[in-house]
Order: structure tokens, then sequence, then C-alpha cells
């Protein structure tokens, strides 16, 4: 079952953008692709997986379409001409694949809708995240997913919002929403939130490929460019992050002579290119910078870190920024002083389900000497994580501490 979720979630986006672009409504592609991938449960392990999955996917899901289309005789004229095209192919060119998804991103990327269903929206449709993964990458409700998702697709059917990459003069206000959507996949694929994988590799290399692909759409974006350095810097450590039994290996253990310094010298040479970039992902690539070119954990520059999360902090009101600058300021200052510094983020309610409050508090606390108060919050911290590797990392603190 775990190698059909990969394929799955591998054609995913695909799949769907082309059947968008064909059928011209996202609905039916959505569900097409479902029905698709439940035929393919009901035959693939019966008959093997295909040589080519995701153009038996591909055919599967156009079979659904067309018959579903050609029942709803009620339908526009745009999705009856559809039904009759003959001109329908299963190319599967890399650049058909990446223009489509890329229409697909910027239609999803619309001002006509909300932003948190915007970005709801991508996450489904382009990356194929399930509704509780989305809700975990968003830190909101599993219900709230699904009714942004719902208005969006609504918004877009009765406004006829076209499926396409804008003209030139409208790429800038779409152009946020799509880095903020590439950077939710390839983080929901490093920092795994549930499952019983540390890293989902399929999503970092989602994240790294459309990271890579948009800074090639776009070459003059300098945001676009410092996203790109960004996830090749973090992608980088990926194989180190966890051992050889998938337990997670936190940062200052693990061996950098296994970094990827390719990775890391064209990531370094995308940060210079970026230079001058002026949204969150140039500081937090300079972040990201500092660690991959650290000779070893004692000797990172957590000055250049905790100055880069300040610029970070003037960028946006983010909770999860303002722990990160706390930790860091405990690297640079002391824990004592980095626990002053997340006391005055720790209750903002936006982080009220996340585990990331009390797993920082517990390391400083760790790291202060205060082992009893330690045990207490990593405690905390397991009854909020939904990854079983980050669950057994915590046991294992736990377990240091005394606990």
């Amino acid at each position: 079952m775990s190698s059909l979720d990969g394929v799955f979630r591998r054609e995913w986006g695909p799949v769907v953008a082309a059947l968008a672009r064909w059928s011209g409504d996202l609905g039916v592609a959505e569900d097409a692709v479902q029905e698709a991938c439940a035929d393919a449960l009901r035959s693939w392990p019966r008959d093997g997986i295909p040589d080519n999955p995701g153009a038996w996917l591909m055919t599967a899901a156009r079979n659904r379409a067309r018959d579903r289309l050609r029942r709803e005789s009620a339908r526009p004229g745009k999705e009856l001409a559809a039904v009759q095209d003959d001109g329908w192919t299963d190319d599967r060119e890399v650049h058909r694949v990446r223009d489509d998804e890329l229409r697909m991103m910027f239609t999803c990327a619309h001002p006509a809708l909300e932003r948190t269903s915007q970005l709801a929206l991508t996450l489904r449709l382009v990356s194929g995240l399930t509704v509780p993964e989305i809700a975990r990458a968003l830190l909101v409700t599993e219900a709230a997913v699904g009714q942004r998702i719902t208005r969006a697709k609504t918004k877009i059917r009765h406004a006829n919002i076209p499926l396409r990459v804008p003209p030139p003069e409208l790429l800038d206000e779409r152009t946020p929403h799509v880095l903020s959507c590439i950077y939710s996949v390839f983080t929901e694929g490093y920092w795994s939130t549930a499952g019983p994988s540390a890293i989902r590799d399929e999503l970092c290399d989602e994240g790294v490929r459309l990271a890579g692909e948009l800074r090639s759409l776009m070459p003059a974006d300098q945001d676009a460019g410092a996203l790109y350095a960004l996830v090749l810097l973090h992608d980088s450590r990926r194989s180190t992050r966890v051992d050889a039994d998938g337990a997670l290996v936190p940062l200052d253990e693990q061996d950098r002579s296994r970094w990827n310094r390719g990775r890391i010298a064209r990531g370094l040479d995308a940060l210079r290119r970026a230079e001058g970039a002026g949204g969150p992902y140039l500081p937090q690539a300079v972040i990201a910078a500092a660690h991959a070119t650290a000779p070893s954990w004692e000797q990172t520059n957590w000055r250049t870190i905790c100055r880069a999360y300040d610029q970070l902090m003037r960028q946006t009101d983010s909770p999860v920024v303002g722990v990160n600058r706390a930790l860091a300021i405990g690297f640079r200052d002391g824990p004592q002083v980095g626990l002053a510094a997340l006391e005055k983020v720790a209750h903002d309610p936006r982080l009220g389900r996340s585990a990331l409050v009390p797993t920082v508090r517990a390391d400083l606390l760790r790291r202060a000497g205060e082992l009893d108060e330690a045990v207490r919050y990593y405690r905390e911290a397991l009854s909020l994580n939904g990854s079983e590797p980050g669950r057994a990392f915590l046991r294992r603190r736990i377990a240091e501490c005394g606990g």
C-alpha cells in the first residue's frame, strides 16, 4: 500500500492539472482522478503496477470525466465541447506537465479567492495533500479546510476564472501565493506532521522541483530565487535527518560529511543571485545557509541567524517565526534568555494545536539543566505530536532527562 500511495502522490497533481485543462472544471478533474485512484487500488494489487502509472491514471480519469460530462447534458458548452474533443493525448512530456501544473497554481492564486482558500485549494489540487494534512500544515481544523476548498472551487466555477498562467502585468499579485504553496509542499515533506515517516521524499522532491520550475518561469523574480535557495539548502541535509532505523537525528548530531555539497553550492549561488529580495524567503535562506556552511554545530554563527530572524519578524507576524527565533536566541545568549523570549510568543492562540512551543520550551529547559521541568513539557509535546518518528524522538528525550 505504501508504494501505491507514493505513486498516487507523485501523479496526482499532473493528472488533475491536465484533466482540468481538458474539461475546464476543477471539480470534475479532482473527482475523476479520485475515482481513477480507487480503480487502481482495486486492480493494481492484482495485476501489478503499470510501467507508466501516470498514463494509466490519466486514461482512467479521462474516461471517468468523459462519462460524467456526457451524462450531464446541462453542462456549459465548454465542457460538452471538451467531451467531443478528439485531440486529447496522454502526452507525458515534462514541459506539458510543467505548463499544466503552473497553470493550475496560478489559477488557484487568483485574487478573487480568499488567501486561506487559495493555499488550501493549491495544496489539494496541485500537490495532492489530504484534508487532514492540509489542516496540520495550516494549523486549522479539517472542517475549515474542507469549507475553504469548496468555496474556492465554487468561486472559480461561478466567476468563470480562467485556468491559465496570467499575463506578465498580473504576475506580481499572484506570485506570493504560489511561492507560499510551493514552500508548504516542501515543508510538509521535510517536517512531516503525521504518519510513520519523519520525511516524505516525494513531497520534498516535488517542492524542490516546483521551486526550480517557478524560478525558470520567472528568472527576474528575486523572491522566487530566494525560495529556490531556501529549499535547496534545507534539502541538502535531508538524508541525514533520520538514521538507518528511521529515527529523527537532530541538527547538532547530524553527520555533516554526508550533506549534499552539490545542493549547498547551488543553494548558495541562488542565494547570491536573490540578494535584495524583499519577501520572507531571503532571511530564511540566510539562516539555512548559516547552518549549511558551519563546519560544526559549535561553530554555528548564531549572530547571523538571530539577525535574520529579526528581519523575518519585521516582515511577518507568524508565531512560528517567534518561537524559532527564541530558540536561536537561546543558543546565542543562553537557554534562560531563550526562555524569556519564548514567553513573549508562547501563548499566541494560533499555536494552540501545535507541539512546537512545548518542544522548544523543553529543549531550552533541558539545556538549562532543569530536567524535571523539561520532562513535563516533552510529555506535553508528545500528546500533540502526530508523527511517529517525532513521538519516538520525544520519548528518547524524556528518557535522557530521567523521565
